[in-house]
């Protein structure tokens, strides 16, 4: 299964470096969001402010670069996927390719908000640390639910209706863990808990798609 899930993680990175327009897109969006809070905004923002604009972008930038997983995937394309890969193979490279696309694209706008939003960031390798894990916590969720929603008549739309609910309680916790990298007085076990349940629900993620896939699978 390992070398199907390496085989098929090629593919998607071979198709994105193909298809560049899908890639300089999201950048765009990342860099104009970006740059419409620096016009709009008189001075830097504080802190917390600024934790909380990162992460709503994170979250609108997952949702646009997720989402066309499986929706951009004929139904012909996913029943040759369907002769030469197991379930579990095809939704763990999906998943991988995912994580990847996003910690890239939360480095980036990681860059342009030191650049256009000054850095208030005081503990830098406890925030990147932070943000890998809530960026890969946002986009296994919307990995799992751009799976659903391509059964669903190909409805781009589902992936954020489904998505939203139930990412929202991680998105919060991700927010209060960053406080932390803002010089935020934290006791250190709660911040351990913290990462330790965020981690947890990462790993439950994973486990639902690969139990749940299979039936969307043979659909």
């Amino acid at each position: 299964m390992t070398q199907q899930i390496i085989a098929l993680l090629k593919k998607d990175l071979l198709l994105e470096f193909r298809q560049k327009h899908t890639f300089y897109s999201i950048l765009l969006y990342i860099a104009a969001t970006i740059f419409v809070i620096y016009l709009s905004l008189a001075e830097p923002p504080e802190p917390g402010v600024w934790n909380s604009l990162f992460w709503v972008i994170q979250l609108f930038v997952c949702v646009n670069a997720v989402a066309k997983s499986f929706l951009q995937d004929n139904r012909g394309r996913q029943l040759y996927y369907y002769s030469i890969a197991s379930p579990a193979a095809f939704i763990l490279s999906k998943l991988l390719f995912n994580v990847v696309l996003m910690l890239a694209m939360s480095l980036i706008s990681l860059l342009l908000f030191f650049i256009f939003l000054s850095n208030p960031v005081e503990d830098m390798s406890r925030f990147v640390l932070i943000m890998i894990i809530g960026g890969c916590g946002i986009s296994l969720v919307f990995t799992l639910m751009s799976a659903i929603a391509a059964k669903a008549q190909q409805n781009a739309a589902l992936v954020a209706i489904l998505g939203f609910p139930v990412i929202l309680p991680q998105l919060m916790l991700v927010m209060r863990m960053s406080q932390v990298a803002f010089a935020e007085v934290f006791r250190s076990g709660a911040v351990l808990q913290l990462t330790l349940l965020t981690l947890s629900m990462d790993v439950l993620v994973v486990i639902l798609a690969v139990i749940l896939f299979p039936f969307l699978w043979k659909d």
